[in-house]
C-alpha cells in the first residue's frame, strides 16, 4: 500500500495478514478521502481499529494536526510503529487497547473518528454508543464507518448518514452529529 496524497505521498505503508483484518485498498482510500476533503485539515482523527494505521496516516499526510491509532492486537501495534518510524512520523499516540477501554480513557475531542473493524460483528454500533455517551466525537466531526454489509452500521438518532457508498463487497458510511 502505498499514501496517496499530500506530505507523504508515495511512502510505502507495510501491511500484514493477521485473521479478520483487510487494508482498505488505495483506490477505495481515494474514493473515501475525496469524500471527507473538508473536514481533514487541522483535525484531531482516531482510528479505533487501526490495523497497519493506512487511514490515519493518510489523514496526517492530507493535513491532520494530530492522529490517535487503537488497536487491540499486538501484531498490528508492531507494525503500526514499524509505518510510523519508516515514514518518519513522531506525532502520533499509539494505544494497544481494546476499542471500548479506548474511548473509555480518550479525555478528548477528536473531528473524524474511523470505525473499521473485523467484519461479521457488531463493533461499529457498540462503538458509536461510546462515542456518545463519552461525548468524543466534536460538534462538526464525522464518523467513518467500513463493513460488509450495510446491516451492521447501525446508529442512533444523534446522527445523520451524509455520505454513503458501496466499493465491491465494502459499505463505507460518513455519519455526522445532529446537533
Amino acid at each position: 500500500m502505498k499514501i496517496i496524497s499530500g506530505k507523504y505521498k508515495g511512502r510505502n505503508i507495510e501491511g500484514f495478514m493477521i485473521d479478520g483484518t483487510r487494508p482498505t485498498m488505495d483506490r477505495v482510500k481515494e474514493s473515501l478521502f475525496a469524500m471527507i476533503q473538508n473536514y481533514i485539515n487541522e483535525s484531531n482523527i482516531l482510528d479505533l481499529f487501526s490495523g497497519s494505521g493506512n487511514l490515519a496516516i493518510e489523514s496526517l499526510s492530507e493535513g491532520a494536526k494530530s492522529i490517535t491509532l487503537v488497536d487491540s492486537n499486538y501484531k498490528a501495534i508492531k507494525v503500526i510503529n514499524n509505518n510510523l518510524k519508516n515514514i518518519g512520523i513522531d506525532n502520533a499516540k499509539v494505544l494497544n487497547m481494546d476499542y471500548k477501554k479506548a474511548i473509555e480513557t480518550l479525555k478528548e475531542k477528536f473531528d473524524i473518528i474511523f470505525l473499521d473493524p473485523p467484519y461479521k460483528t457488531n463493533y461499529i454500533e457498540e462503538a458509536i454508543k461510546l462515542i456518545t455517551k463519552y461525548d468524543i466525537l466534536s460538534n462538526e466531526g464525522i464518523i467513518v464507518c467500513e463493513s460488509d454489509s450495510l446491516d451492521r452500521i447501525i446508529y442512533d438518532d444523534n446522527y445523520k448518514a451524509i455520505k454513503d457508498k458501496k466499493y465491491g463487497d465494502k459499505y463505507i458510511v460518513i455519519l455526522k452529529k445532529v446537533c
